[in-house]
């Protein structure tokens, strides 16, 4: 069976936790680290979902603010669903042998 996965990133949240609200207080926390982004970039990684980070970057993201990996992403997976196709009678489907009638 297939399985949904997802996950939340909850920088903003856990930022907010340790009182810190601006992407440009994280900035300075992050090169200290040896992690170098532009301000734009900081602000993506704080205010949206990433499709990819590097490990280093989690790395530093845990110890700026002593937490764990598990803090910072929530992952959670189900079975899928499987979807069932309604039939249409005004539908013709290709795939069966169609007889032409005879002609009268």
């Amino acid at each position: 069976m297939k399985r949904e996965i997802d996950y939340r990133w909850r920088l903003a949240e856990l930022m907010a936790a340790r009182g810190i609200h601006n992407s440009t207080d994280l900035s300075p926390l992050l090169k200290e680290r040896g992690i170098e982004l532009s301000a734009s970039q900081v602000y993506r990684l704080v205010t949206q979902r990433p499709e990819r980070v590097l490990l280093m970057m989690v790395a530093a993201l845990c110890d700026i603010f002593a937490w764990g990996p598990e803090d910072l992403v929530t992952v959670t997976a189900a079975d899928a669903k499987v979807r069932k196709v309604a039939s249409d009678p005004n539908v013709v489907d290709l795939n069966k042998t169609i007889a032409p009638n005879a002609a009268a």
